[in-house]
């Protein structure tokens, strides 16, 4: 198997006040680019890390798509760490609440009373990427972001802990969003997609919660990031097993978010980078 990979994180925001900036999304990217070059498959300069200044949206879409049309790749895997939030939807395809989960890039700016959606990447434009994908192409992707603020909890909010949502940039925006109920996230959007090529989704939480920007020890990670690769160091065998492992270490050190696995049932069953039968 032939894989590569990207793997993005963004602490840094070049129009975003320092107050809104996070601590530990550069070095999920490097942590998680670290274990991949340790796999056979990936350690012959197949995996891209893109951190702060270099993460805009066009270098982060125009990495992706390399990889997603590279014909000589069967294995793909995608991690972005990061601010997640929400912008209008323009395509009518949330009926619901009327806005697409998106996440935020370096160049993160405002446009009237939103985001504009140039410098966030939206759910809809991942899905129709994946679509693409040939058949026998195996696609992992690691969402450490949070698209709804609804979720927050006092124990997010602990010293050190920051969570990763970036709300409207105007309080026109806000309250737009405020007045819907039913967030939808990226798995919502996977889930479209014929089985035969749906890739696998780990996020980290449900799209009514956040996920957390934390410290450990003396270095930040995403809350997520930083189970999900204790896990996969660990005796978990399929990704079902991970997911379990990481589900019991949030819970147990007291972060709310709920992580999930997206995936065909037969991808359950399988380890992590294994393409199942």
């Amino acid at each position: 198997m032939t894989a590569k990979a990207l793997c993005v994180g963004i602490n840094k925001f070049a129009h975003l006040p320092q107050a809104s900036w996070l601590n530990g999304c550069v070095n999920d990217a490097e942590d998680m680019a670290a274990m991949l070059r340790k796999r056979p498959a990936f350690r012959s300069g197949g995996v891209t890390v893109l951190k702060d200044g270099q993460a805009t949206k066009v270098k982060v879409m125009a990495a992706l798509k390399k990889l997603i049309d590279d014909a000589d790749v069967d294995h793909v895997v995608f991690t972005f760490s990061s601010h997640g939030t929400q912008v209008p939807d323009t395509n009518g395809d949330e009926a619901v609440d009327h806005v697409d989960e998106a996440f935020a890039c370096y160049d993160l700016k405002q446009r009237g009373r939103d985001w504009d959606r140039k410098t966030v990447i939206v759910d809809d434009e991942l899905k129709v990427l994946f679509e693409t994908v040939g058949k026998h192409v195996l696609v992992e992707v690691v969402l450490d972001t949070c698209n709804s603020g609804t979720g927050l909890k006092s124990l997010d909010l602990l010293p050190g802990r920051r969570p990763r949502f970036i709300p409207p940039p105007t309080p026109l925006g806000i309250r737009r969003l405020e007045r819907k109920s039913d967030p939808k996230g990226l798995q919502d959007e996977v889930k479209k997609i014929p089985a035969a090529t749906r890739p696998v989704l780990f996020a980290a939480c449900r799209a009514d919660q956040v996920a957390s920007d934390a410290p450990f020890g003396v270095r930040y990670n995403g809350a997520f990031t930083y189970y999900l690769l204790k896990a996969l160091r660990g005796s978990a065998k399929t990704r079902a097993d991970v997911l379990k492992a990481v589900g019991k270490s949030l819970a147990d050190e007291g972060f709310s978010q709920v992580p999930q696995l997206e995936a065909v049932p037969k991808a359950k069953t399988v380890p992590f980078g294994t393409r199942w039968s």
